[in-house]
């Protein structure tokens, strides 16, 4: 992966993570449309510069962040943010395995964009206008919704954003929450990716293969460019959905998607 290739991935990733359109599917498809070769480096690289993407929430939301007398905001994320802590870490093989083919990827991508069409619809009658009201029973119920992301192509935001307003929120205040839920569970999984994780071809931790040639500073740039697409896409994202919901996602999903099952079936 040379700087351009990095720089591609990390505009890409800062895009899609917190938009209900998977940020996996999109630097997948993106790698594959480029020639970006997918080795280990580039599988640890779309994980670790989530890290840029965490940031971006905490500098957004810093009163939420640190405000330290409201210790309820944090057990409710620790509490919410322990299913996907527990099967991530279990099905972590699974998930890999899934993360080579983009055929079923395409797919989860379509029927997720099905499933925002009408999520409107569904939904039309909020309890929950505030972060402060959703109680811990209802955060955890979100971070079980979370899980569903497990399957590439689900996307994340999209089934904590779901999850919420299955338990009763608003559109903005589950977009909000799912933002909040993002910063424990990519902070875990970065760190897994980094310290923990035995990559399969090389048999190495991630942070070895972070030490190898130019690959760190790699990381850094990356992860910078994250930060700042990750400010500029939650922004326009939370404004977007106030103003249309969550159907011109659902629209994107089912066009992009069908694309890319017609490519990689056809072309590929």
């Amino acid at each position: 992966m040379d700087l351009l290739q990095a720089l591609l991935i990390a505009i890409v990733e800062g895009l899609t993570e917190y938009l209900p359109i998977s940020s996996t599917a999109h630097m997948i498809f993106t790698s594959a449309a480029f020639g970006i070769q997918e080795d280990d480096f580039v599988k640890l690289f779309q994980t670790a510069i989530q890290f840029g993407a965490i940031l971006a929430v905490v500098v957004l939301y810093w009163k939420k962040f640190f405000d330290f007398t409201k210790i309820n905001f944090f057990v409710k994320l620790a509490c919410a943010v322990m299913p996907a802590l527990v099967l991530g870490y279990i099905f972590d093989d699974y998930i890999d395995a899934v993360l080579g083919n983009p055929i079923p990827i395409a797919i989860v991508l379509i029927l997720g964009g099905f499933v925002l069409l009408f999520i409107d619809n569904y939904f039309k009658n909020p309890k929950i206008l505030k972060e402060e009201d959703i109680t811990i029973k209802k955060g955890v119920t979100i971070g079980f919704w979370q899980c569903l992301a497990m399957m590439p192509g689900t996307s994340r935001s999209a089934a904590s954003i779901i999850g919420g307003m299955q338990q009763g929120l608003s559109r903005e205040v589950a977009a909000e929450f799912s933002f909040f839920l993002a910063v424990p569970t990519m902070l875990a999984v970065t760190t897994y990716s980094i310290l923990l994780k035995t990559y399969e071809q090389t048999g190495l931790k991630g942070y070895e293969l972070l030490m190898e040639g130019e690959r760190l500073k790699l990381f850094f740039i990356g992860n910078v460019v994250a930060f700042i697409v990750s400010i500029l896409a939650i922004k326009v994202f939370i404004g977007a959905i106030k103003k249309y919901g969550f159907k011109p996602w659902g629209y994107y999903r089912i066009i992009v998607g069908s694309f890319l099952l017609i490519y990689f079936i056809y072309f590929k």
